[in-house]
């Protein structure tokens, strides 16, 4: 027994310095690329496309992949507009037998005017798909997402003695408009490229810079939008009692809306109902024929949004019927599709993966991130009834002293979507790519 103990032992310290030594091995090759990765981001973020409209970016993502010894693929993506080009890109790099792992970044942009005043900072404008001028800015970080996987795609190139398997390298469009990931599945991503065993993801926040978050479960919302067109009769606005007032029903469906997740929804389950837009009228003194609404529904399970949606319907049809609103001009409620599915985080696959980065981060970088009511399109690529476990974590970038005012006196920090998002690029990027390697290769390890 105790000779055993002793074998285990040494075993174990035996582990414990082999785990070490690659650790070391990986930050010294991560040293040896930063500042061309750092390079490469600052490119990437002077240089942004707005969805669907990635075409360099695609091609400059493809070439750096293909330079690597990669199989590439560009142009994979068929979106239900035929008119729009699919600029996805999938990247193969086998070596030997094992699992198949997918890591996917996104590369599309937002229809927003930066204001960092950083010297690399974007100067594009472009014509929306609308055909309006509009400055264009990586202001959720995809050029952060981008350059920390072609630093994991080399660092996996360096370490092929160390995993044995399928890297699959995914360069995602249009995540902005949730369009992307199932454009890509459209066209085949399952059938002309190797299924996935595991799908990963990180995805920058407004931690510390060297920091990851991470959780097991549900960690971002589904996303429907709702349209409702609420018709009344129009007339004089002095004679309000010869119309039916659309405004006035508007209104009151408004506010009856904000019953349903107080009154109708369990507490226990997280959801959110909001009008984003009311638009009704031309005149102080002109009672309108319409108004229209467009809301967001956001939830985690999907008979909680079913229900919501119901009850959406349901409030509406009613405050209509209250006031005298005949069959004929019944409100009009059109819901899409999840316009976006909520993103899962595999229970098994979180907890195998959050003890790899806190042995290559240290455990006090890896911290336990709360769910949020964002929407993201990774979640499609676990395919329906979670058939591929997926997995995405959260990747400090901000300023750790900003972080900490904001904590302490709630002093504003720029947050995703805004003009000011300015990640720490030196820290997130080494942090990105360490955790994204150590990630690959615990899930293709010898």
């Amino acid at each position: 027994m105790i000779r055993k103990t002793g074998y285990l032992a040494v075993f174990c310290l035996v582990g414990f310095f082999c785990q070490a030594a690659g650790q070391q091995a990986l930050d010294k090759l991560i040293d040896r690329e930063i500042d061309a990765l750092v390079s490469t981001y600052e490119k990437l973020h002077a240089a942004p496309e707005l969805s669907t409209q990635e075409e360099k970016t695609s091609a400059f993502l493809a070439e750096e992949l293909r330079t690597l010894g990669y199989t590439v693929t560009g142009n994979v993506g068929k979106y239900e507009n035929q008119n729009l080009a699919g600029y996805g890109v999938v990247a193969i790099l086998k070596n030997g037998n094992g699992p198949v792992v997918l890591v996917r970044t996104d590369m599309d942009a937002l229809p927003v005017v930066e204001k960092t005043g950083l010297p690399y900072a974007s100067k594009v404008r472009t014509k929306s798909d609308d055909g309006q001028e509009v400055g264009v800015m990586h202001a959720c970080g995809h050029d952060i997402h981008m350059t920390s996987l072609l630093g994991t795609a080399r660092m996996l190139v360096e370490l092929r003695n160390q995993w044995s398997g399928t890297v699959m390298l995914i360069g995602q469009p249009a995540e902005e408009l949730g369009a992307g990931a199932k454009a890509m599945l459209n066209d085949g991503l399952y059938t002309r490229f190797p299924k996935p065993d595991f799908a990963v993801a990180l995805h920058d926040f407004p931690l510390d810079a060297g920091k990851i978050g991470i959780y097991s479960g549900y960690i971002m919302a589904s996303a429907t939008t709702v349209d409702i067109t609420i018709r009344g009769l129009g007339g004089h606005g002095s004679k309000p009692e010869t119309t039916k007032d659309p405004v006035v029903m508007a209104a009151e469906v408004i506010l009856a809306l904000q019953t349903i997740v107080s009154r109708e929804i369990s507490p226990f389950d997280p959801a959110v109902v909001t009008v984003g837009s009311v638009h009704g009228g031309t005149r102080g003194n002109i009672i309108p024929d319409e108004v229209k609404l467009q809301l967001t529904v956001r939830t985690y399970k999907e008979e909680v949004r079913r229900k919501i949606l119901a009850s959406i319907e349901r409030i509406t049809r009613g405050v209509a019927l209250t006031a005298g609103i005949p069959d004929e001009l019944a409100p009009i409620v059109i819901s899409t599709d999840a316009f976006l599915n909520s993103t899962y985080n595999d229970p098994e696959l979180t907890e195998r993966l959050t003890g790899v980065l806190r042995n290559a981060l240290g455990p006090e970088n890896v911290i336990e991130n709360p769910p949020i009511m964002g929407s993201e399109d990774f979640g499609l690529f676990g395919l329906d009834d979670r058939q591929i476990p997926t997995c995405m974590f959260f990747l400090g970038a901000s300023d750790p002293v900003k972080v900490e005012l904001n904590r302490k006196d709630g002093t504003p920090l720029p947050a995703l979507h805004s003009p000011l998002f300015a990640p720490i690029p030196e820290p997130t990027i080494r942090t990105g790519v360490k955790a994204m390697t150590s990630a690959v290769l615990e899930l293709l390890k010898k």
